[in-house]
């Protein structure tokens, strides 16, 4: 939203409380986050991916998510996918594990979760040989889709002493005004990660 300047209005979902985990699974049963409420179309948009498709068709801003080439836009789709399938999804596995009790732990999934990201970090190395960013060397839906992957997969297992061309490019992603606006307005609810401690101080604020 910040990216293409899409004015909205942003409601923080808490699942651990009643009435605002109620709200959210009014709308979308699934209960999954985000979630695009469109008063003006009267529309419920679920998932990242489609959500972004939705502001670029519906709401064209300053920002070209999606590009009109086929090939290209084939790509995006492709590598936005990569980093749900391949980061975020073994990211999850092992945060949901950590909250888990001693009877219900899945130490075996971990395990295949933690394997998965070098491999998923070394395909991203590769990709980015010649790229700035990881489709061309335009922000595009995949690089949105790789920021809080990246995030949060360097607090479980970092990429940053192996894999110097995907550090860079994380680097790059945090100088984006849009990310550093979203990264600021999640800071006051890092506490709730289970990994909060293993989150760089330099994206932590200093309680006065």
């Amino acid at each position: 939203m910040y990216e293409n300047g899409t004015e909205f209005e942003p409601r923080f979902v808490d699942l651990l409380e009643e009435e605002s985990r109620s709200e959210l699974f009014a709308y979308w049963p699934v209960g999954k986050i985000p979630l695009l409420r469109d008063r003006l179309r009267n529309q419920i948009i679920p998932e990242t991916s489609v959500i972004i498709e939705y502001i670029s068709e519906f709401y064209p801003g300053t920002a070209n998510l999606l590009p009109s080439l086929p090939q290209e836009s084939i790509e995006v789709r492709l590598w936005d996918r990569f980093f749900d399938l391949y980061i975020s999804d073994s990211v999850q596995k092992i945060v949901l594990d950590r909250i888990r009790t001693e009877g219900q732990k899945d130490p075996f999934g971990v395990e295949r979760a933690y394997e998965r990201l070098p491999v998923a970090y070394g395909m991203l190395e590769k990709q980015l040989d010649t790229k700035n960013y990881i489709v061309s060397d335009h922000f595009t839906m995949a690089d949105c889709s790789a920021v809080p992957a990246l995030f949060y997969s360097d607090t479980l297992l970092s990429f940053r002493n192996g894999y110097p061309k995907l550090t860079n490019y994380f680097e790059r992603l945090l100088e984006k005004s849009s990310v550093k606006r979203t990264l600021d307005e999640a800071e006051p609810y890092f506490h709730m990660y289970p990994f909060f401690d293993q989150i760089p101080t330099r994206f932590l604020k200093e309680k006065k």
